[in-house]
Formats: C-alpha cells, structure tokens, sequence
C-alpha cells in the first residue's frame, strides 16, 4: 500500500466489505499507510416494516457505522463510511415521504445527523446500480444529488449518473453552488420543512434548499436569498450579501 502511494500516486483507499474482517485490521491499514483519505464500505441491511418500507427509526443502523468508525480509529480521523443510512432513507423519502428525511431530534436521519465529518454520500455506486439490487428510483436521481451536494458529509458522485444519464449540467451546477457557499462535510444544517411533498433546509445560513413537488412555500424562503438552480421539484437559493457604501 505505500508502495502504491509513493510509487505510483495513490494519496487514499476504499476498503470494500469491512463487514467480512475486524476493525482493527483497517486500522492497521491506515495507521501504517497515513493515506490523505480513506473510506469503508459497510453496508447493512435496514430494518423494513409490514409494508416492505424502511422503518422511520434508523438509529440502530447508522450507530453500526458510527462505531465501526470509532473501533477501526476514525472518531474525528481520516477514516470515513460509506452513509448507507441516508441512501436507504432518502431514496424511500423521495416517493412522498419526505418527513422520513428529519429524526426524533430534528436532524437528517442518517449518519450526516450524528458524525457528519466521517461520513461519504451517495446516491448509487456500482452495487446498488444493479437490477433487482438497491437501485434509486431512477426518476428521482437528481433529487438525490441536490440533497447530498447540499447537505454536510463528503458526497460522492457515481460516474454513470454524471456522464450518462444526461445530468452533466445539473451536477456540475450543484457542485459549484456548494463551492461557492464553502459547505463542508460538517457544515449546520436546519430543518425548516419535512413533510410528505416538501422537504426545505437551510444550510450554514447560506444555502436554502428543497425538495418536493409542493410549490407554495409562504415564507420559509426569505427575500434576501435568490434563486441560484431549480429542476423539476428542486430549487436551490443563495443568500444574497448586502452592499454597504460609505460617503466620504
């Protein structure tokens, strides 16, 4: 491993299937190779209701990954996981359940809402892609990526999404309001709206986004943010700074 990192270039790893050997051997792996940025893959399954849904509590799931992050010594490290929790809730969220995107206490429900900046976003990887897998709801892809390119967390973007499903422009748009506004893997998220059609959120202050065909969104959008990206049942809006002049 730092034969590939001294040698040919490599500066981080993906370690797949943690689940299949013990924290600690990861922990060996990035304490001995001190890579600039190191992400597991541990997923679980989630726990389904009657009605073959994810049930609204996932708290048991996402503290699997929290602690699977603490025992492989990446608490506050350079070690992260693949947030599994939010896929699984946001891709249920988007076909009208939106209020399953805030928890018990208000914050979003997966591993962004307890350990934000160890935690890698997405939408789909190469996996959950696959048919008859875990794939999202292919008409509501975009939604999922002005979620996790709005929201704290390191999102990942899948390489089919970008080059071949025609969201190239989308993307590219999402990824540079999110520049632009400085948002970071531990950036405040508030939770203005998470009903079954709206899910609104303010994002370090900066940053208003939501999610949901409801259009009437009264006064949860303030005059001093404009518009900076909309799709079909998405709009993103920037914070607007005021210009102040002095009369010498």
């Amino acid at each position: 491993m730092n034969w590939l990192k001294s040698e040919i270039g490599f500066s981080g790893w993906r370690f797949d299937f943690v689940r299949g050997y013990a924290p600690s051997i990861t922990k060996s792996y990035v304490k001995n190779t001190s890579p600039e940025f190191a992400v597991g893959e541990k997923w679980d399954d989630m726990k389904y209701g009657g009605d073959g849904k994810p049930e609204y509590d996932q708290d048991e799931h996402r503290s699997a990954l929290r602690h699977w992050i603490e025992e492989a010594g990446g608490g506050g490290g350079v070690l992260t996981a693949f947030d599994f929790t939010t896929k699984g809730i946001l891709q249920s969220a988007v076909g009208g359940e939106l209020w399953r995107l805030k928890d018990s206490q208000g914050k979003p429900p997966g591993l962004i809402g307890i350990m934000p900046g160890n935690a890698v976003t997405f939408v789909d990887n190469h996996d959950t892609i696959r048919p008859n897998t875990w794939a999202f709801p292919s008409d509501k892809v975009l939604l999922g990526y002005v979620y996790i390119l709005t929201h704290p967390g390191t999102p990942c973007i899948f390489y089919s999404h970008y080059m071949e499903w025609g969201l190239k422009d989308s993307i590219t748009k999402l990824v540079a309001i999110r520049k632009r506004n400085g948002i970071g893997s531990t950036s405040s998220v508030t939770i203005k709206a998470a009903e079954s059609d709206l899910y609104l959120a303010v994002i370090d202050d900066k940053v208003i986004m939501k999610i949901g065909p409801k259009m009437d969104l009264g006064t949860l959008v303030p005059s001093n943010y404009a518009l900076a990206y909309s799709g079909l049942d998405c709009a993103v809006w920037e914070k607007q700074l005021r210009n102040y002049s002095i009369s010498l």
